[in-house]
């Protein structure tokens, strides 16, 4: 649980391994997912490297089984997933599987081409069954029909000049061509022929009814019969060439009736002998699929962790003697011991009888940042992480914003009904959360909320606490304990009147409600708004200044670990107390009033006599006299009041100068000694130094070794560190007012929503009433889900990741690390599945 709060210590250490040891200790280490190894050969090209055959032969074989899954799925059939990750095979059963994968490919590949032939075939002795069918209405015509239809076309298609050469000649023979097109080409291939052979040619067509499949791609295709009828070779020829420039298929077609209706029996006999050659096909490509589909998954995950680990194999360094494998490696410093564990089993696995040498090693180089996390703190540490990664050992703000997260944004989100429903939607993913992470989709938005579902959950929890603090259930109230408050109107005066206040005087009990408001806030009409303004609105700036107080205390702690004595004076002290004596005095101004100014108090004391919160702290940053109370009341809250506010606004005011030049001052002034006295040792810096050159600056993070940094730069540094504080403090308080208008935007929200929809289905009554109220309901529960849980809620959400990576992360965390990516098989295995699917 300590790297959450701050991350794992690592260490770099060197790793030796035997070369015949090395592909099963990285395959150990690979499992564990604790080591991220350091490319030791950058310079060298990848195409260089000693593994790269085997990353190649890999490659190979992850193409083969991509080539299988998109068959498997082409006929879709289930894929085998135990959940289960087998273990990087050895080297020796890489050649098994390439032999596996071969044969399955050229086999898998030669049933799909006899398959693609035999379709082919088909498909052409079924173009050639509708020709044979279709032309036979153009010539069967009734009888002596024939020979007035062949005189009609040859007077159409012949000359004055043929007509006489014919008469001398005997009578026209005319030719013809049949096949089949496509059926959106035929209008343009009809408009080409005309064009061509100038109106000389005479065309058929009639569409086959239904679709034929392509047997290239497997897509359904229309197409249609066609036959031209033309005269001498010439037109032949021509014809010929126009149906190949259409993709025309041309089949015979014989003219004798007779053997036409043989070929179409001969046709139909092929046609069923090929059905059952293509029946048989497709069983036997189906059984190979299905066997493949068993061992499908588990042989992706063999791949993936064998090309991993001669991807991380092409890391390391080979010695002089070209039998040990070098290689550098950042380890967290609690599981060395593990490490060394795993390194042990590897070795024994591969036989070997030389350990590996695991060794710490001294440096400056900057250290990843890990932080160890469980499924419920992962979501809360990707939301810190999307600001920016921690420095190394910075103090992290995700344990905190568990709770203060949630928190502030039920503040806004308020509303025990709405809370209740997120807070299920949160439960139900949580309890099937086992099933629902098996099932991978690819939908993005549900893989963001079931990623949040612990957030989720928190959420509506705690909107449903203060829910029952603000007394509000879909804008209706709780009358759990009863009112404190009774009415003095008679019955006449509430009836007659619309607007009417509560007097404190005379109405109120005087005793606190129990918990929450009171319930007869809901139907006060008059000063109900009043009231929750104040309230909210004081509330805001009450939770914001503790918030950003809370922030500035947390850089305290990352200036202690990294012993920053300068940032620790001359930074955190005079932030503090600039924050506490402007901004937190106005806190206890607020709860002062609360106490002291009651409506039932006497004068000096009375609500009549309390003065603006707002008006007496800007008095108070301006040095101005407070205007005159009304009589009988006192100018200020309590006794020595002017003078507090003067000195508290004096000692604010100085700390400005100390952020500003203190620091800076200080470097300077130790250079200059450093400078006088005798060279340091290489690497050393004297305390000043670090505490203004280091990776972290004011807020900590280094451990590693930087250049001394130019002292404009820290001047310049310094001053916009210190603006940024100063000018943030009050623009960043007031960003806080967004929990109380957001806040007074749902309420509002979900009160016009009963008002305007749901109030009207139950003012009906009768059988009626109920179908209405039915069908109001149903249309209220629409508004309420989509509009104030989904809208609302996402405007919530993130107005408070504003909050906190702006508001109280500003004050501490600088997020200039960079994430621990170990070699780990989970997450290699994860992300290539992921790949693969997109």
């Amino acid at each position: 649980m300590g790297s959450l709060f701050r991350s794992e210590e690592m260490a770099l250490c060197q790793l030796f391994l035997q070369s015949e040891a090395a592909y099963a200790c990285v395959s150990e280490l690979g499992e564990l997912g604790l080591v991220q190894f350091r490319d030791l050969n950058p310079d060298v090209n990848a195409f260089q490297r000693k593994f790269v055959n085997e990353v190649r032969r890999c490659d190979e074989m992850e193409r083969k089984l991509r080539y299988l899954e998109k068959e498997i799925k082409k006929d879709g059939i289930p894929m085998l997933d135990t959940g289960e990750s087998p273990e990087a095979p050895q080297p020796r059963e890489m050649i098994d599987l390439e032999a596996t994968f071969e044969k399955l490919e050229n086999e898998l590949r030669e049933v799909n081409q006899n398959a693609e032939a035999l379709k082919r075939n088909f498909l052409e002795l079924t173009e050639l069954k509708h020709i044979l069918r279709k032309t036979q209405v153009f010539f069967d015509e009734q009888e002596g029909g024939v020979n007035q239809t062949t005189e009609s076309m040859t007077r159409a298609l012949i000359t004055d000049e043929a007509r006489t050469a014919g008469a001398s000649m005997g009578p026209v023979q005319l030719g013809f061509v049949a096949g089949v097109i496509l059926r959106e080409r035929l209008p343009a291939f009809e408009r080409m022929l005309w064009r061509a052979c100038r109106g000389n040619v005479f065309l058929r067509q009639a569409m086959i009814e239904t679709p034929l499949e392509d047997p290239t791609n497997g897509d359904q295709v229309h197409k249609s019969v066609f036959i031209i009828f033309f005269q001498g070779d010439q037109l032949k020829t021509r014809v010929k060439k126009i149906c190949e420039g259409f993709r025309a298929t041309l089949y015979p077609c014989p003219e004798a009736p007779a053997d036409r209706r043989e070929m179409a029996m001969g046709v139909m006999t092929r046609i069923e002998d090929l059905n059952t050659v293509l029946g048989q096909t497709q069983d036997h490509r189906h059984r190979v699929l299905v066997a493949a589909a068993k061992n499908l998954k588990n042989w992706f995950v063999k791949v993936r962790k064998i090309k991993a680990i001669y991807h991380t194999l092409n890391l390391f360094n080979l010695d002089v003697t070209q039998k040990c494998l070098i290689a550098e490696c950042w380890v967290p410093l609690l599981d060395i011991e593990t490490i060394q564990l795993a390194l042990r089993r590897g070795t024994e696995r591969s036989g070997s009888s030389v350990p590996p040498i695991l060794n710490r090693m001294q440096t400056f180089k900057n250290p990843p940042t890990y932080n160890r996390t469980n499924k419920f703190t992962k979501a809360f540490q990707a939301l810190i992480d999307a600001y920016g990664v921690a420095s190394y050992r910075e103090m992290n703000p995700a344990p905190y914003t568990i709770i203060t997260f949630p928190f502030l944004f039920a503040v806004m989100f308020g509303d025990l009904g709405h809370g209740a429903i997120m807070a299920l939607f949160g439960l139900w993913m949580i309890r099937k959360e086992k099933g629902l992470a098996a099932q991978k989709t690819d939908n993005e938005i549900w893989n963001i909320f079931f990623g949040g579902r612990y957030i989720i959950f928190l959420m509506g929890v705690f909107s449903m606490y203060t829910g029952l603090i603000y007394n509000d259930i879909f804008s209706k109230s709780l009358n759990i304990f009863g009112s404190h408050w009774h009415l003095s109107y008679n019955k006449s005066t509430v009836m007659e009147n619309k607007f009417l206040q509560l007097s404190p005087k005379g109405d109120y009990e005087g005793a606190p409600y129990p918990f929450g408001m009171d319930p007869i806030w809901q139907v006060a009409g008059a000063n109900k708004i009043i009231f929750h303004n104040a309230y909210k609105m004081k509330i805001s700036i009450i939770f914001g200044v503790i918030h950003m107080i809370f922030g500035v205390v947390m850089s305290w702690h990352n200036h202690t670990y990294f012993r920053n004595r300068i940032s620790l004076l001359y930074e955190f002290i005079p932030q503090l107390v600039f924050l506490l004596l402007l901004f937190f005095y106005m806190v206890l101004l607020m709860f002062i009033k609360w106490i002291k100014f009651a409506a039932t108090n006497n004068k000096p004391y009375s609500e009549a006599c309390a003065p603006s919160i707002l008006i007496t702290f800007i008095d108070m940053v301006l040095f101005n006299t407070p205007k005159p109370p009304p009589e009988n009341c006192e100018t200020y809250m309590f006794m020595g009041q002017h003078f507090i506010q003067v000195l508290f606004v004096l000692v604010a005011v100085g700390c400005i100068p100390v952020m500003l030049l203190a620091k800076p001052l200080l470097i300077m002034q130790a250079r200059k000694q450093a400078n006088e006295e005798v060279q340091p040792i290489a690497g050393a810096t004297s305390d000043a130094e670090a505490g203004g050159v280091s990776n972290g600056g004011s807020h900590g993070g280094g451990g590693g070794h930087e250049e001394e940094e130019e002292l404009s730069e820290i001047f310049i540094h310094q001053s916009i560190h210190t603006i940024e504080y100063v000018l943030g403090s009050v623009s960043h308080t007031a960003s806080y007012l967004r929990l109380w208008a957001l806040s007074l935007a749902h309420a509002q929200l979900a009160e016009v929503l009963w008002t305007m929809v749901l109030s009207i289905g139950l003012k009906q009554e009768g059988p009626v009433g109920g179908i209405v109220l039915t069908c109001v309901f149903a249309f209220w529960a629409i508004l309420t889900v989509g509009i104030l849980v989904l809208m609302e809620g996402l405007s919530a959400f993130l107005h408070t990741l504003r909050l906190h990576w702006v508001e109280f992360q500003s004050k501490f965390y600088k997020g200039q690390g960079y994430a621990f990516q170990p070699f780990s098989f989970d997450a290699i295995i994860e992300n290539g599945a992921a790949a693969a699917e997109e």
